[in-house]
């Protein structure tokens, strides 16, 4: 007589699923141990890499940082040559150079900002255009800065529209009363120049509401009068 089979429970059933599954996950890294490893030290290679990058980038920003401090008293004086330059021969480095070397750090940012001032101060305003635009700031004040400064280059060599867009880019950025009422005046004033008069009557309006209480107020009921027309 044959004896009845044993009824398997489900639990049985899903422990021998568990083994199987063991069995073929181990079967599967033994064959691909080499695929393995890479998964497992990609990741570690990684942030190696990156921990030594950080602290590459840390020790660049502390020479461009230390450079930029000898460099800044000819910047300040109006020296603008030598501070370009820089003076070799006394271990002074340039804000050219600082630029070309540490241009990826924070102070080199700083750097291009101030190269570019100086390249504008010297008229020449394609070699600030190209700084005020590579140069990559926190700081929205700063930003706005770079903004204006190019504006002021386009403004200079006539190009009256373009100087309009980077002065009002740069009142937007930083809507405060410290410098948008000045940014937003010289946006209008540019767009009148180069012909879009409604454009400044907006901005002359936006102005007059925004900073009621500031001298470029009362001067844009002037600039209103002449593009009214």
């Amino acid at each position: 007589m044959l004896k009845a089979q044993k009824k398997i429970s489900k639990k049985e059933i899903k422990e021998d699923k568990l083994v199987t599954t063991y069995f073929k996950l181990s079967k599967w890294i033994e064959e691909n141990k080499r695929l393995t490893t890479y998964i497992i030290m990609a990741p570690i290679a990684v942030a190696v890499i990156w921990f030594l990058w950080s602290q590459r980038v840390a020790e660049n920003n502390d020479k461009a940082t230390a450079m930029l401090s000898k460099v800044m008293p000819y910047y300040d004086e109006g020296r603008y040559e030598e501070a370009i330059n820089g003076i070799p021969e006394q271990g002074i480095h340039g804000l050219q150079g600082i630029v070309d070397e540490y241009g990826d750090t924070e102070a080199g940012e700083f750097a291009k900002l101030y190269l570019a001032n100086a390249y504008f101060a010297l008229k020449e305003y394609d070699k600030a255009i190209k700084y005020y635009e590579d140069a990559e700031l926190k700081d929205k004040m700063l930003v706005a800065s770079a903004l204006a400064g190019a504006g002021a280059c386009y403004e200079a060599k006539g190009d009256f529209l373009k100087a309009a867009s980077f002065y009002e880019k740069a009142a937007f950025k930083n809507m405060t009363q410290i410098m948008a009422p000045e940014y937003l005046q010289k946006a209008a004033i540019n767009y009148g120049l180069g012909g879009n008069k409604e454009k400044a009557l907006e901005l002359l309006k936006l102005l007059k509401k925004e900073f009621p209480n500031t001298t470029y107020a009362y001067e844009a009921n002037i600039y209103i009068a002449e593009f009214s027309n």
